[in-house]
């Protein structure tokens, strides 16, 4: 493939992660407004939530097979038409028709589709950093960081604006939609492990490999160690730190600054000193940042560990899908399988959190990610780059 092309290919799949993030916090932006149109308690939202938690779940593990048979690019479009389809059911069922049916509907169908559009673009995106024979995959991830930015700024201001519902996420699913028709044109052609799944074995069978298996506990504990810091840091920092909301939004704000910078810096890192390193160095830099949060008395050791941690939690995720690709013979099977496992982390950790939280405090809580990460480490290990040649 050209020089050109690999390029295209290269911000192509940037501008699906970018979209994806930002169409995730567009509806993340409208939760408050869904909760209060349908006069859901906590409790209640949070069991419409799980019905998006099931249908990621459900499409998780069978991504790898659509993949295999009909390739990254179809995949991409046809989980982008579920996300386009899922944001009309949810505007229409939260606001509109006030109908909790509906809107769990909208959610299940969002599950699965942002859930195989994810799979799909980072197969994707380990395939053009093959072709580009360096890392790049956690630049692809800081697209998606900031796409949420961009989605939340956009959708707060739209929020405040009074805009309906219906025009904010419908009009962001339909450009984007057409945006995504038109860079999936650029994706590597042919990108699939069709003729090497139909000689070879079913990509079930990537559930029993070993590597494969110890790759998705690392990015169980990395997936993990981002996720309770998007769910509990701000509310760590305002329970265990007795400062105001604002104050612990802004906390947040730096931790996800902090990973997003990590992404673009620390690809540069990985082509210099390899995976095994710089993820070691991030799971100690994750380690020490937690470690200062809880345990730090003045407001200089507390943002120094919001800003290690954000750091330490930036690349695992990535890396870890370009260390389950590394073998481009069925390589979606391998991702599908890692991803399932990465997003599990995402489903169930914060609630493992908040029940530690009930019983230590919320501050405290967070100790049990700097926990799981240390034997964690030594899963780093398999993601050690192939020997070539």
């Amino acid at each position: 493939m050209s020089g050109f092309s690999a390029t295209a290919a290269r911000n192509a799949t940037a501008l699906a992660f970018f979209l994806n993030g930002f169409a995730f916090a567009s509806w993340v932006s409208r939760i408050p407004q869904v909760r209060e149109d349908l006069s859901l308690s906590n409790g209640e939202l949070g069991t419409l939530l799980l019905a998006l938690a099931l249908g990621s779940l459900l499409a998780l593990p069978t991504t790898g097979a659509l993949i295999s048979r009909f390739g990254t690019a179809r995949v991409v479009v046809a989980g982008a038409v579920a996300v386009t389809i899922a944001m009309m059911l949810l505007a229409t069922g939260g606001s509109l028709l006030t109908s909790v049916v509906v809107t769990s509907l909208g959610a299940f169908l969002y599950g699965a589709g942002t859930a195989s559009w994810d799979v799909a673009m980072n197969v994707e995106g380990v395939a053009v950093e093959q072709e580009l024979d360096r890392a790049i995959m956690p630049r692809f991830h800081a697209a998606f960081s900031l796409g949420t930015v961009a989605g939340g700024g956009i959708g707060a201001g739209l929020v405040a604006l009074d805009v309906p519902m219906i025009l904010h996420l419908g009009g962001v699913v339909l450009v984007g939609l057409a945006l995504i028709l038109w860079g999936v044109r650029s994706f590597i052609p042919g990108h699939t492990d069709a003729e090497e799944e139909a000689s070879g074995p079913s990509v079930w069978t990537a559930w029993r490999e070993p590597r494969t298996l110890v790759i998705g506990l690392m990015v169980l504990a990395f997936a993990l160690t981002e996720g309770a810091a998007n769910d509990w840091l701000a509310l760590a920092l305002v329970d265990g730190h007795d400062v105001s909301k604002a104050v612990g939004v802004l906390g947040y704000a730096a931790f996800v600054t902090a990973m997003t910078l990590g992404r673009l810096v620390g690809t540069s890192a990985l082509n210099a000193y390899g995976r095994v390193r710089v993820l070691l160095v991030t799971a100690v830099s994750a380690i020490a940042g937690l470690m200062l949060i809880v345990f730090g008395t003045g407001p200089v050791f507390v943002i120094a560990g919001i800003l290690l941690w954000g750091l330490g939690a930036s690349l695992g995720f990535p890396v870890g899908m370009s260390a389950a690709a590394d073998d481009p013979k069925r390589s979606a099977a391998r991702v599908s399988v890692v991803s399932t496992i990465g997003y599990g982390a995402f489903l169930a950790g914060p609630p493992v959190v908040g029940y530690i939280a009930d019983h230590t405090g919320t501050l405290k809580a967070l100790l049990f990610v700097a926990i799981f990460l240390v034997p964690s480490t030594l899963a780093i290990f398999a993601a050690r780059e192939p020997q070539r040649g």
